[in-house]
């Protein structure tokens, strides 16, 4: 009998990752040696090339990659096995969990479409107000809910709209404001997620790697995130809008104003469902707003928390967890509960996983001594202005998660970046701010975010089309983040000049 050991669909990038993987990582063991009498060093180094090979590559799934810390690291003495358990669920987790619940929610009893098409009716039918309804609506969804379902529901809809306008004005005649359309969708669903904590993965990952690099930080809270991010996911959203409509949208047309309507009378009286779900989602969201303190220079509003004993006791992960749960209490019309457990069988359990696999790793980072050699070897970039290192890396991320994952990629870099920033004497803040983000601003290739490749599964769109579009859009998302976080750092606590105490190793 014959055993083979790559399967047939194995990519030759999977089964180059494969094999090199572990050929490097025996390579740094071996030969990367840089302090003397101190292994675990080069041993989380070469775990963490192992890491970064099979997760760039594909080569095994994303989520097994990231058990690789569980055994590798007690295996060859870096972390007790116990200690590396414990970073795989925490308050992050919790917090990305209680949301997806919500948002799973949405979607079974599809209240996330009739806040899409009730959005839609109210921008109008002109064409740029067409593309700026469908990206306004795309955007505050994926604050929300992922992604990759903001985009599967809103393609759809899109699409609805695009073969209307076809039958009436000719497939050639729409073929170019149809393009705009869809990358707008695309565009928009990664622009709304920086937003919040729970938009898309990096953001959650940024908070527990920061809270594991420095465990003396201030708490980064949901409110103080939101109002950070806010502003420059809503000034990005209407730069490209403009650019989109500017490109695509010079062409005149006026569709019946009754299309959205029809659509939203199709879905019926909103459910008594619907309204307990619509009422759980708003609540989440404004005890998340409102959990912590708000300090913005002379404002400073008390969060709700400091009603009680131990406020330090109540983060967002709690909130997520609490308000999440009444889903599976409160009754639904007909029988049983409003979510039932096999309705949670569809949370992200693989990127959980790999979630954990992150947190192991900046653990294991810092415990093994790792990240503070890896920072005291870039010692010379502290003469470089904040201006260059924010630009630096969100130029780099940007381009990099074009074709990697932006999670995993963000998971191996944050950890270096923390310990590079207190080595250089920066506010590490300034250099994992821009790495969280950037990492989710990639508009070049299908392959880069999951709504990208969702409007290219459409066939309206070639690569060439995404590729020409999506460099503008990156050197533009460049330059608004650099400034966003030049300018609103403070919100999060971040001073270009001066390198806070928690920030400083013992």
């Amino acid at each position: 009998m014959k055993v083979k050991f790559f399967k047939s669909e194995y990519s030759l990038l999977q089964k180059i990752g494969l094999i090199l993987g572990p050929l490097l990582a025996i390579f740094i063991i071996s030969n990367f040696k840089p302090i003397p009498g101190h292994p675990e060093i080069q041993y989380t180094a070469g775990i963490a090339v192992l890491m970064a090979t099979w997760w760039i590559t594909e080569a095994v799934p994303l989520a097994v990659t990231a058990l690789l810390p569980v055994f590798l690291f007690p295996l060859l003495g870096v972390m007790d096995g116990k200690d590396v358990s414990t970073l795989y669920f925490n308050d992050v987790i919790f917090l990305f969990l209680g949301g997806f619940i919500v948002a799973l929610a949405m979607e079974k009893w599809s209240l996330h479409k009739r806040i899409a098409i009730f959005a839609l009716m109210i921008f109008g039918v002109k064409p740029k107000r067409i593309l700026l309804g469908f990206m306004v609506t795309s955007s505050f969804l994926s604050m929300w809910i992922s992604n990759t379902a903001t985009a599967m529901m809103m393609v759809p809809i899109a699409l609805s709209v695009i073969i209307k306008l076809e039958s009436t004005l000719g497939v050639e005649k729409m073929k170019r404001y149809s393009i705009g359309l869809l990358l707008g969708i695309a565009y928009s669903c990664s622009i709304g997620g920086i937003a919040t904590l729970i938009g898309t993965p990096p953001n959650a990952a940024f908070l527990r790697i920061y809270a594991i690099s420095f465990p003396n930080a201030p708490e980064i809270s949901f409110a103080s995130w939101f109002f950070f991010a806010l502003p420059i996911s809503i000034a990005f959203l209407f730069i490209v809008w403009g650019i989109l409509s500017f490109l695509f949208g010079r062409i005149k047309f006026e569709i019946n104003s009754s299309l959205f309507q029809d659509q939203y009378r199709s879905l019926g009286k909103m459910s008594y469902e619907e309204k307990i779900v619509l009422f759980i989602f708003l609540t989440l969201a404004l005890l998340w707003l409102t959990r912590a303190n708000i300090d913005m220079g002379a404002i400073h509003i008390p969060g709700w928390s400091s009603l009680f004993k131990h406020p330090e006791y109540l983060n967002d992960g709690v909130v997520a967890i609490a308000i999440s749960s009444l889903l599976f209490i409160i009754p639904a019309r007909d029988k049983g509960s409003i979510m039932e457990w096999e309705n949670a069988s569809k949370l992200p359990w693989g990127i959980v996983l790999l979630f954990g696999g992150g947190f192991a790793l900046a653990g294991a980072f810092k415990v093994s001594g790792f990240s503070d050699w890896l920072g005291s070897s870039f010692y010379h970039m502290e003469s470089f202005s904040p201006l260059v290192i924010i630009a630096s890396i969100c130029a780099v991320l940007t381009f990099l998660t074009e074709l990697t994952s932006n999670i995993a990629t963000s998971q191996m870099i944050l950890p270096i970046l923390a310990a590079l920033g207190t080595a250089i004497g920066k506010n590490p803040l300034l250099l994992m701010i821009p790495a969280t983000l950037a990492s989710s601003f990639a508009f070049m290739m299908p392959v880069a975010t999951p709504p990208n490749a969702i409007i290219f599964g459409t066939k309206r769109i070639k690569i060439i089309d995404m590729a020409k579009v999506g460099l503008l859009i990156n050197l533009l998302g460049i330059a608004i983040l650099t400034i966003g976080i030049l300018l609103l750092g403070p919100v999060l606590g971040i001073d270009l000049n001066e390198m806070p105490d928690w920030a400083i190793m013992p």
